[in-house]
């Protein structure tokens, strides 16, 4: 019996438990460029996906966005990245210091080998 693109036939597809974060914050704190150091050179995460928003609100309730009127340049963040759990669990650990209480969100998830 042969699997699908998604089986394990041949040991290709295995399925290996990890982390996934995402840290929200806006271009206005700085930290961008302090976090993608953090992440890359001392943590050595497997990857790291940077997204900018069009628009957001977080607890403040003031909306960011990216409308030729208002022409913020303290947009939404997202960065994104998985490793393995244990890994990612110290990460958060340092991360939590320099960014606001619930701005980082975490949940398991499987990546395909």
């Amino acid at each position: 019996m042969t699997e699908g693109r998604s089986g394990t036939a041949g040991g290709r597809g295995r399925m290996v438990p990890v982390t996934m974060v995402r840290l929200y914050l806006t271009e206005g704190t700085g930290l961008l460029k302090e976090i993608m150091n953090k992440l890359h050179d001392e943590e050595k995460v497997r990857g790291v996906t940077v997204l900018r928003a069009i628009a957001g609100f977080g607890e403040s309730g003031r909306v960011h966005s990216s409308t030729l009127l208002d022409l913020s340049m303290d947009l939404p963040i997202v960065i994104e990245f998985f490793d393995e759990p244990e890994k990612v669990a110290v990460i958060i650990e340092h991360l939590s210091g320099l960014l606001k209480p619930g701005r980082i969100v975490s949940w398991p998830a499987q990546v395909v080998l």
